[in-house]
């Protein structure tokens, strides 16, 4: 599902459902993390062509994200559908910056950027984004609007 103005980004909606909000009915932020890395793993297999399982199991490297920052703009509440767009905004030797919005009814509700980075999961070490990935992101990005 695209929204409005949301061309070309890779957007899903997803359900804000009880067990992401606190007592009050609203979005837990936390959970903000979880949907972030659901959107980050949907996009791998989806858009890159290369799942979580491959990806961790068979080739050994994994992507943690290494950084984030966000901005809470307003209040996400159960029952809400959102859209949650991301889009590619650096691709380095190792790492990829990320951004993700999440909107509900044209309205935003999160902005964040994100950093994840290729990493030899046997040494826990950092190394360049495997050729066939890098590839996949770049056309990605070249897509963007």
């Amino acid at each position: 599902m695209t929204s409005e103005g949301w061309n070309n980004l890779f957007v899903r909606e997803r359900l804000i459902r009880f067990s992401h909000c606190d007592l009050a009915g609203i979005v837990f932020y936390p959970q903000y993390f979880v949907l972030f890395n659901d959107l980050v793993e949907d996009w791998f297999a989806e858009a890159l062509g290369v799942g979580f399982p491959e990806l961790h199991m068979v080739r050994g490297i994994g992507m943690p994200v290494v950084r984030v920052e966000c901005e809470f703009v307003a209040p996400s509440r159960v029952g809400d559908r959102v859209d949650m767009a991301l889009s590619v905004t650096h691709v380095g030797n190792a790492s990829v910056g990320l951004t993700i919005t999440c909107r509900c009814q044209g309205v935003d509700r999160l902005r964040a950027k994100l950093t994840i980075v290729s990493l030899m999961l046997a040494q826990t070490k950092s190394m360049p984004l495997p050729e066939d990935i890098r590839e996949s992101i770049s056309a990605f990005r070249g897509n963007l609007s």
